[in-house]
């Protein structure tokens, strides 16, 4: 899947981007937030540079290689029948994500298991893995069966995702926000993008619209909008799957990006 394709992603109109300080991964690793409270946002691609202008004194721009932004491949893990899917559609408290994730800029794997508990902490736990490394080696087995409630054998890639991020952190460094654009996902020969669509994730111990990030945002209109990357790829891939829940934000990402025939469970009664 193409990164940073210029078709969709006009670098130059990100011309604020330029103003931020930069900060380097050693010095951003005091503010890793492995555990942690996320609020998400979703807003245009044409309000983005907006509110790079407004952050750009109170927040500092990771840069890996001279690169302000940095692509990132996911392959989810799921059983056969979306079990993780399904728990998050369901409502279920105590759900899990399983992913395989490729940081393009720096060719590192690491195997990923994200817990959301029942008071909505977010809790990240990673191994590291070789490039080409294979699922099922002990390691990666054993890291699964410790930190989630699947088997491993159980597991199987259902699909991919790409997206390029900007992660900024505030100068006090007690908050990091990621902001992902040309979100893709992609399962067989099928690849669906959202040229459009720019989803920003704030991550703080105590997330709140009333301070930092969350306020530029609240002060440009933007208002929290919970959404998961692997559910909302699932569903646009898979229209045949239960989605009842996810039918009012599926509708509003259809009227942020219009630029996506959409499938036909759009239409379909809640």
């Amino acid at each position: 899947m193409e990164l940073l394709n210029s078709e969709y992603f006009p670098l130059g109109s990100l011309r604020h981007l330029n103003d931020f300080r930069s900060i380097s991964l050693e010095e951003m690793d005091g503010v890793k937030l492995m555990t942690r409270t996320d609020a998400k946002y979703l807003c245009e691609m044409n309000q983005l540079d907006q509110l790079l202008q407004v952050a750009r004194h109170n927040f500092r721009v990771l840069e890996i290689q001279k690169n302000r932004i940095q692509g990132y491949q996911s392959t989810y893990l799921d059983t056969p029948d979306h079990r993780m899917y399904l728990d998050h559609h369901n409502g279920k408290l105590n759900r899990y994500k399983i992913r395989i994730r490729k940081y393009q800029v720096s060719g590192q794997f690491f195997l990923e298991i994200k817990k959301k508990n029942n008071k909505r902490t977010t809790i990240k736990k990673r191994m590291p893995m070789m490039a080409g490394q294979g699922l099922l080696t002990n390691d990666c087995k054993q890291f699964i069966a410790d930190h989630s409630p699947f088997s491993p054998e159980a597991l199987v890639p259902v699909i991919q995702s790409s997206f390029n991020r900007i992660t900024l952190v505030n100068n006090n460094m007690q908050e990091r926000v990621t902001i992902d654009v040309l979100p893709t996902w992609q399962t067989g020969n099928q690849t669906i993008t959202l040229p459009n669509l720019v989803i920003i994730e704030v991550k703080s111990s105590h997330t709140s619209s009333c301070s930092g990030f969350g306020f530029i945002l609240r002060e440009q209109r933007i208002h929290p909008a919970r959404l998961s990357k692997y559910c909302t790829g699932t569903a646009l891939l898979f229209p045949e799957i239960k989605q009842n829940r996810f039918k009012e934000k599926l509708l509003y990402i259809k009227k942020l990006d219009k630029s996506l025939i959409y499938n036909e469970s759009f239409n379909k009664p809640a």
